[in-house]
């Protein structure tokens, strides 16, 4: 059995801890079987680019963060344009995998992987896809690995916030990673005590964080926390067109979202405000314990799948059990926050302010 294994996207924890889980199945299970491991993404696929892998190769990873392999970002939107040199890429990648005489390839990523891994599908080629990102953005699984390692280091970060905060009269923004979904936002959030929770998926109304603020500081408390996505967005800024929005951006020159919202708050309360933001620490270190199970537990699951020869499937967790969804269900879909879900009404119960 020959099985091709790459991973594509941003880095993310348990990566490594996941093609363990499938490799060590494989071998396992099957007497023959050759792992190509193909280096940075899918332009080692494209590129020809791999290492013949054996079970060394997979021991003493389950604890490091990041990937043997490497990977990199190649957008969807690209995938279907000649690279630098005029080449097909689509036809690159299916020519590799015939040249190798590949039974399946195992793909680990997030929504853009998973979009491209389908089109690879439809190509006529087999395909196994592992859920992986911190965003835990992917349809169809309860969770994604990666997710709780980020949560982890998010709260700590808010955590060691709290200690300098109560110190201080002061606003302190944690900045965190998520353009479109507040995920790890919100559960860092709620895990870290903060006071205030912005989200993409709910649209903010400045004067409520303001009146939230002031609330504090009447019941004499000094300090107030706020957690939130990079993606945030105002309720006036609603109301304008991609393109018009883009422009407004530009004419602000505030580095990221907390230092725009930080300056709203500086100017309505005088308040001083201090912004932290952790950027890609959140991506990196090494896999807290549930990532490290969880991708064990999908990554078993996918070698069954290909063991089974069952096709065309990303591996999912549904009521804490490894499932899997089809990949046609996954591809360019976005998993969201609902604002009315059961953990925004409790988060709100506690006092907690999300703008709006």
């Amino acid at each position: 059995m020959r099985i091709g294994m790459l991973t594509s996207g941003g880095d993310c924890q348990a990566l490594n801890a996941a093609m363990r889980g499938v490799a060590k199945s494989l071998y396992n299970k099957v007497d023959d079987v050759q792992i190509y491991g193909f280096l940075d993404g899918y332009r080692g696929l494209i590129n020809n680019t791999y290492k013949l892998m054996d079970i060394n190769d997979f021991s003493g990873i389950l604890t490091i963060g990041g990937t043997i392999l490497g990977t990199s970002r190649t957008p969807f939107k690209k995938i279907n344009e000649p690279d630098e040199n005029g080449k097909d890429k689509v036809e690159a990648m299916k020519h590799t995998y015939k040249e190798l005489g590949l039974d399946c390839l195992v793909i680990l990523g997030g929504n853009g992987t998973h979009k491209t891994a389908n089109l690879l599908y439809k190509e006529g080629l087999n395909v196994v896809t592992l859920p992986k990102t911190i965003d835990n953005d992917l349809v169809g699984t309860d969770v994604s690995f990666g997710f709780q390692s980020a949560v982890d280091i998010a709260t700590n970060t808010i955590d060691c916030i709290h200690t300098t905060a109560a110190s201080h009269s002061r606003v302190f923004i944690v900045e965190l990673m998520g353009h479109k979904t507040g995920w790890l936002t919100l559960h860092a959030g709620i895990a870290g005590g903060s006071d205030v929770i912005l989200i993409p998926e709910i649209p903010y109304d400045l004067d409520k964080v303001v009146e939230a603020i002031n609330k504090r500081i009447n019941d004499k408390k000094h300090f107030t926390i706020l957690a939130v996505a990079e993606g945030i967005i105002s309720k006036e800024e609603m109301l304008y067109s991609k393109k018009e929005l883009k422009e407004v951006r530009k004419k602000e020159h505030y580095p990221s979202a907390a230092y725009r919202i930080g300056a709203g708050i500086m100017d309505r309360t005088g308040q001083e405000v201090r912004v932290t933001v952790p950027g890609h620490v959140q991506r990196g270190g090494s896999p807290c314990a549930y990532d490290r199970v969880l991708a064990s537990r999908l990554g078993a699951k996918a070698a069954e799948l290909i063991i089974n020869k069952e096709y065309g499937y990303m591996v999912c967790v549904r009521n804490n059990q490894i499932d899997k969804i089809e990949l046609n269900k996954v591809a360019g879909r976005l998993k969201t926050v609902d604002p009315q879900a059961g953990i925004i009404t409790e988060a709100k119960a506690m006092g907690i302010c999300f703008g709006d």
